[in-house]
């Protein structure tokens, strides 16, 4: 038997003996892809240009040059141990080779014409591409790995792939590949993930054909350690042979072991090298993942642990259980509607400028439909966006009560809101997304009889969600902006007297109405009675005279 397990009897045993191999307590090592990438970045002394978008990166060459990348570092090592892949399909193998050898000419040829940055600037100068690119060591490197090794199959035979192991040399590209992919995505976790998953492929791939290298060179079958005997039609194909080999590198390499002891030096050599190379994968895959893990989960935790932050203090506190329950349902419409991200803490690494392009591409458009805030200028619209804050009420919440001080304004940007009598019922007026209200309250308007107290209550229907702008942060705005802050308190004073216009026409109206009607009803009732007292004395004449006849 080629695999051997031992205690396989005794199924109890052999799980203990799996557990044990996995928990073997180790420091966590310097990661070996870390390493690799390390090496990589230290041999390219020119930083490129990146493309503006991660599908402009994948749109451009590096499309067609990666895969075929990884294929060559598959294929040659692969071609080198493998004897019938060199004998079967030849004709294919040399295609694909000398297919490589054009795409990698190719590459050189846009790399000759790839612009990079100095001291800011992009430089497109072709002379000074080319004097870059020449002095750099990924051109060495680039070089090497295009040389016609080739023509030695001339005067050594054919069979002989290892001369074209030249053409990993550009195996630091792939490294600088992903590294510029995985800030274009926006699935950088599942794309490391993903990167991962290759790198340990490859390295159980490259391992697998030299186990099959040392069985062919120690002899097919010799020993219970290499591959068995291919004159056994079992294992005579390439496909089996391959898969074997396969999975013996998988169980060395991640450390599981159960495979048969080695027999010659040669052997034991590997087997110890291939175990600690296991322990260096298995670290790096549990510490990789576990950090991917926990970056994913990052946001959820924090979160979380402000939830039961706040569960803990309602409880030390008795608050009552339909209060906190409102708490936990608001909680939950912040985290299902991904409003739980403060986008204050999210921006603040970017400089002032980006930040405000930013703020004016979300919130111009919002602040613009503010009535006194139309045809102010630029910055200070810029200004006012920067302090906008999002508020999130539940419902049945108060937005602002009649008669309070008004400190802030209010942005409806979703949700219901409705203006509702002292009862907290009866509704006068329904606001959806795009109104805005308190903007009067928050200008020190000269001669205003209210003066910055709440004329309505205004109450949540459902969830809303308001941007607020407070009166200190408009103040500070247009400290720098006396014409602008004239303008505003010019506004709002023509509007307050349009509002008071109206409720005095409002008034008079009514007023007008409540007279006529009283007027009409008069007039009725005094026709009516005037009718009857006539009908009456007409009644009365009427008796006296037919006395008198």
């Amino acid at each position: 038997k080629p695999f051997y397990l031992p205690n396989r009897e005794d199924p109890h045993i052999r799980k203990e003996h799996y557990i044990s191999k996995f928990t073997i307590s180790f420091p966590r090592l310097v990661s070996m892809v870390v390493t690799l990438r390390e090496w990589a970045h230290k041999s390219l002394q020119e930083e490129e240009e990146r493309p503006d978008s991660f599908l402009e990166r994948f749109r451009g060459p590096e499309l067609q040059i990666a895969p075929s990348r990884i294929s060559i570092i598959d294929s040659e090592c692969c071609m080198a141990c493998f004897d019938d892949l060199q004998t079967r399909n030849f004709i294919l193998w040399l295609v694909l080779d000398y297919l490589s050898d054009v795409i990698y000419i190719l590459d050189t040829c846009v790399r000759l014409r790839t612009g990079f940055l100095e001291q800011g600037l992009l430089v497109k100068d072709l002379t000074k591409l080319r004097e870059s690119y020449f002095h750099a060591m990924q051109f060495k490197l680039d070089l090497l790995s295009i040389l016609p090794t080739d023509l030695a199959y001339i005067a050594i035979g054919i069979h002989v792939p290892e001369l074209r192991f030249n053409l990993l040399m550009r195996f630091s590209r792939l490294f600088e590949f992903f590294d510029r992919s995985e800030t274009r995505t926006s699935y950088p976790n599942i794309f490391r993930i993903c990167n991962l998953v290759l790198y340990i492929l490859v390295i159980i791939h490259w391992n697998a054909c030299i186990y099959f290298a040392i069985s062919k060179s120690l002899g097919f079958g010799s020993d219970q350690w290499v591959y068995p005997n291919i004159s056994d039609p079992e294992f005579g194909t390439l496909t089996r042979g391959y898969v074997y080999c396969l999975y013996w590198s998988t169980l060395t390499l991640t450390t599981i072991g159960e495979v048969p002891a080695p027999v010659h030096d040669e052997e034991y050599f590997f087997a110890v090298f291939d175990f600690l190379f296991g322990v260096l994968i298995f670290a790096t895959i549990v510490g990789n993942v576990g950090a991917m893990i926990s970056n994913m989960n990052a946001t959820r935790a924090e979160f979380q642990a402000q939830i039961d932050a706040i569960k803990h203090y309602m409880k030390f506190r008795k608050v009552s259980k339909e209060l906190e329950a409102r708490v936990i349902k608001w909680f939950d419409y912040l985290w299902t509607n991904k409003k739980a991200i403060d986008a204050q803490d999210v921006l603040k690494n970017l400089p002032n400028k980006l930040r405000a392009e930013i703020a004016i591409n979300v919130h111009l458009d919002t602040l613009k439909k503010v009535r006194i805030f139309q045809d102010c200028e630029a910055g200070l619209l810029v200004e006012l966006v920067l302090k906008l804050r999002p508020q999130v009420f539940s419902p049945g919440d108060y937005i602002c009560r009649k008669g309070d001080i008004g400190k802030e304004m209010y942005i409806i940007k979703e949700g219901h809101l409705a203006v509702v009598a002292d009862d907290g019922v009866t509704q006068f007026a329904h606001l959806t997304a795009g109104s805005c209200f308190g903007e009067l309250s928050i200008l020190n308007i000269k001669g205003s009889k209210i003066g910055n107290r709440r004329t309505a209550n205004i109450r949540s229907i459902g969830y809303s969600d308001l941007f607020c702008l407070s009166k200190d942060d408009l103040m500070e705005a247009v400290m720098e902006y006396p014409d602008a802050k004239k303008a505003l308190e010019e506004r709002g004073r023509r509007t307050l007297d349009l509002s008071v216009f109206k409720k005095q026409t409002n008034k008079q109206t009514k007023t007008s109405r409540l007279l006529q009607m009283f007027y009409s009803t008069f007039m009725k009732r005094y026709q009516s009675s005037f009718i009857s007292t006539v009908m009456l004395r007409s009644h009365d004449l009427n008796l006296t005279v037919c006395r008198f006849m």
